[in-house]
Parts: C-alpha cells; structure tokens; sequence
C-alpha cells in the first residue's frame, strides 16, 4: 500500500492524470461537435431528385451545419426504398406508390406529381372511360409510371397495352406509345397519338411544353384534359396516392389552360427517414432542407417544389396513412428541443458521476495524506522508542546504532517534508522527537562513559546535533 501511495503522490503521475483527464475532455468535445453524416439513397437517377440532393449535401458542408449527407444512387425508387428497409441509408427519396418501405416516415415531399392526360378539343376525350381503344404517348417512359398507369386504368375496367399495335387498337385496351418530345406535335397530327399522358408537377417547365404543343396541334387551339370522376374514392381503394386539382389557367390565361378545375389523382416523391432516426437528428435535417431551400433553387430549380407534407393534426400527422416523423413534425410545430432538453439525461448522468467521480477523488487524496502522516507517525514513534532505550542502555555500541537510525528516520522525515504537503502538526512533533532522542543519547555519552567507543560516539553525533541545530 505504500508503495501504491508513493507512485500516486509523484508529481510526475499528478501530471499525467491530468493530461489524461484534459485529453479525454478535448476526445468528449470533439464527439459533441462533430457533425452527423447521414447515408441518403437517391433515385431514379434521371429525375430531378439527384441533383437536388446533391445541391442539398453541398449545401450543408458550405454553410458548415451539423448535418452531412453522403448519397448512395440507385436507377429505381423500387432499389432506394429497398435500402431504407435493409438499413443501408438513414433516408431515402420514395416514391410510395411504387414502394412503401415499413421503416419509413416522411420528412418533406420533394415533388408532388399528378396523372395529366391532354388532348385537342374534339378528340372526344374528357373523361377516363373515353380512352377506351386509344394510343397514348409517353414522353418518359418509367416503371413506376406505367405501374400507376395501368392501376388506374385497371379501375375504369381498361387494360394498358405497352407496345404498339400494328392495327387497330382492340376494345378495352388502352396503348402506351413512347414518343419523343420533338416528334409530339406530328404523332397527334397524324394520328399516331390520341392524346399525351405524363405523371409529372403541373408547374413544371415540361408540363407547359406539353400542353403548348397540345394546344397548337388543335384545330381549335384549345386543349380537353381528362378530368378523374370521383378521386376521393379512387385514393381511397389505392391509398398511397393523393387527389390533385390543376387551377384553371395553370397552362396559360388568354385562352384558359385549362377552362376551368381538373380532377386528377397523382404520386409523390419524398424524402423519407429510417423511423429509429432520433428526433433530434430528423428535425434538423427537415430544418435545414427549408432553410436552404431558396440557395438550392439558385442550383436545381427542383428546390422550388419541396414542400411541407399537408396535416391537420400532430395525432393525424403521425397516423396518417403516409405518416410523418415526429422530428419534422417537431420542426414544423416549431417545438424542436433545446440542447438542454435533447441531452438532459447525460446531462444528470455526468454530473451524477462527477459528483461520485469527486467524491472518490477526496476519499483517495484523504487516504493517501493519512497514508503520509501515518508514515511519519511510525517515524515519529520510532524517535520515541530509541529514547526510552537510550536510557535505559549503557552499551557503546547500542547507542552508535541507535544514533545512526536516527539520522536515517530524520532524513526520511526531511525527504517527506520536501516531496509531499505534510501537516505542521505533525512535522513539529516528528523534530521534537528527534531532538529528544538526539538529546537523550547525548546525556547517556555524558554519563561518564569514557573510551574509543565514546569517542566514536561523540563523532556521530556531532553531524545529527549540527544539522538539528542548523
């Protein structure tokens, strides 16, 4: 034990202690402020939502926020959904309906698109039972397009035919014609094409073109959209899509494109979080998202159409069909936690340990002081002992011993005394009881006690008594 209280009292060790404590201190502050980064699975890669990520990802390094993203691409939303579910990615850009990952909860919605079918007037084509034996075109042809496609004609009792027929089309088929953009305007002119069907944003710079090229492809310059009977009930036998209503004159006011309101049903493209994101981590991801929005815009112009998921409620926004996370819904509640309140818990728990961390510290530094004055008590003790032998002997040479021990046990005391913080208590009684013992031995050498050994007695004396007297 005392040789575990030496090496604990070095100074050197005091040092080192502290450096270890200042080390792990600047590890502890470095973990608190380093930023998260989180895996973003994105997809199709040729839609908009790659390059609004990745001016999302640059965003956030350059304005050197908490948050990074390290995007993982895929060329389906079917491959970035499946990498949310699996846990390769902590979000995700979904489409839900093409694919609903279990773990996933919207933070934002990147893209709302709905199902536009347009036609020249006097095409007799108004309404989703008109398509009956038509050809539609198709600017872009996506899986997950066609997939909504089909299960919307499905519902009107319409079958969807993907490669072109040689003749006529047959009856209750519906024909999916991929056409270049360039080559739109002569497909509906020579009747290759009915009608041009896009799941697209209505405001998007591509749907304006379409309904231009529609419009003067017309005898009458004027464009009929297909208007969904009914969409309420539609999305309620396919839940993971959404009614939209086009405003008259979204394509255009002299004339109205179109006249009046049209009904259609339509997807979206989200950006989507694991469901074991911490609330902390979710809500400052939706933050930032909208905060930098208006900069990313000046990037991607995709930026201008993320929007807010739409809810009545915090219990409805977390129990909706396509439920939301709670750490958006935070940020948009504007209730997003405090430092203090996201890290309470540690919080108590470091000030619990520090207090028995202190605690313990106190008890060690009390035991190893009374390690120190134990030990010049033995010192002390010993003094004391020599001087009742001291008197009680008449051996020369006991006395040559028993002088020399005191020099050793005074040099201990001294050694102490510079090395280690010792009680004045304490040191005064240890130099009293040297001076007695030293004093004690000196009355035994003038007893009387002549001779040699006297003599050499007298001589080691003389260096303790000068020293003590010193």
């Amino acid at each position: 034990m005392r040789g575990l209280a030496s090496i604990l009292l070095r100074r050197e060790f005091i040092f080192l202690a502290l450096a270890v404590l200042l080390g792990a201190a600047a590890v502890a502050a470095y973990w608190a402020s380093r930023a998260t980064v989180l895996t973003v699975a994105v997809a199709p890669r040729d839609g908009t939502e790659p390059a609004l990520i990745q001016a999302y990802a640059d965003a956030l390094a350059k304005q050197r926020k908490e948050i990074r993203l390290r995007t993982l691409a895929f060329d389906d939303v079917r491959d970035s959904a499946e990498a949310l579910r699996d846990g390769r990615a902590d979000l995700a850009v979904v489409r839900p309906d093409v694919d609903l990952p279990d773990n996933g909860l919207t933070l934002a919605i990147l893209r709302d698109q709905a199902m536009i079918i347009a036609a020249p007037e006097g095409s007799g084509i108004s309404r989703f039972p008109d398509l009956d034996r038509k050809r539609l075109a198709i600017l872009a042809h996506r899986d997950a397009d066609e997939a909504l496609i089909r299960a919307l004609l499905g519902h009107y009792g319409l079958t969807l035919i993907t490669s072109e027929p040689q003749g006529a089309v047959p009856p209750r088929h519906v024909a999916l014609v991929e056409i270049a953009e360039a080559d739109l305007a002569d497909a509906i002119a020579h009747k290759r094409a009915d009608a041009v069907i896009s799941v697209i944003a209505p405001t998007a710079p591509t749907a304006q073109r379409i309904a231009d090229i529609v419009q003067r492809a017309s005898r009458t310059q004027k464009v009929s959209f297909v208007d969904v009977e009914n969409a309420d009930a539609l999305v309620a036998r396919m839940p993971r899509l959404q009614v939209v209503t086009m405003p008259a004159e979204t394509f255009g006011g002299s004339p109205k494109v179109p006249a009046e309101d049209v009904h259609t049903v339509g997807a979206s493209y989200r950006l989507m979080a694991r469901s074991s994101l911490p609330r902390s981590v979710a809500a400052d991801v939706t933050q930032h998202l909208f905060e930098l929005r208006s900069g990313m815009a000046n990037v991607t112009p995709a930026a201008d159409y993320v929007q807010a998921p739409a809810y009545d409620s915090t219990v409805g926004a977390t129990s909706a069909r396509l439920p939301i996370h709670p750490g958006a819904v935070d940020y948009f509640e504007r209730e997003q936690q405090s430092f203090i309140e996201r890290y309470e818990t540690w919080i108590y728990l470091i000030a619990f340990l520090s207090g028995g961390i202190g605690s313990a510290a106190a008890w060690v530094g009390q035991r190893l002081s009374r390690l120190r004055r134990e030990r010049v008590e033995e010192a002390t003790d010993r003094l004391l002992e020599i001087r009742r032998e001291a008197q009680d002997t008449s051996d020369a040479a006991r006395l040559q011993v028993l002088a020399r021990e005191i020099g050793d046990l005074a040099g201990e005391i001294a050694k102490h005394a510079l090395e280690r913080p010792t009680e004045a208590r304490t040191l005064s009684a240890a130099l009293i009881a040297i001076d007695a013992a030293r004093s004690t031995i000196k009355r035994a050498i003038a007893t009387g006690r002549t001779g040699n050994a006297t003599a050499a007695l007298s001589e080691d004396m003389a260096g303790p008594t000068s020293a003590a007297a010193e």
